[in-house]
């Protein structure tokens, strides 16, 4: 049998208080922030298949000491995950940077 809550049923959240980001003194500034939620996000797999190079040479870079790649982000044990824009000025700084070896 599955307990219920104690909260009476008038206490409840009927009506949600709006997100802080509805509040104008809140607002992120796009100029200064950057929503990170929003932006994206690629998979090994994903990832690899944009860069036409197998999925085992991401998790060799990841595995490098110091790591090398692309920045990423590590989820769960075996998740890991690549930021978009990261992604992006990953490649903007390997082709300005001939020094860079994968």
């Amino acid at each position: 049998m599955h307990a219920r809550s104690h909260i009476p049923a008038t206490n409840r959240l009927s009506n949600p208080t709006p997100a802080i980001a509805a509040c104008p003194a809140h607002e992120p500034d796009p100029a200064t922030e950057f929503d990170l939620l929003h932006s994206g996000w690629y998979s090994t797999e994903e990832l690899a298949s944009l860069l036409k190079v197998d999925p085992s040479t991401l998790r060799r870079w990841r595995s490098a000491t110091p790591p090398q790649g692309p920045p990423f982000v590590q989820i769960a044990p075996r998740l890991y995950l690549y930021s978009i824009p990261d992604t992006q000025l990953w490649l903007a700084q390997k082709r300005t940077d001939p020094s860079e070896a994968a």
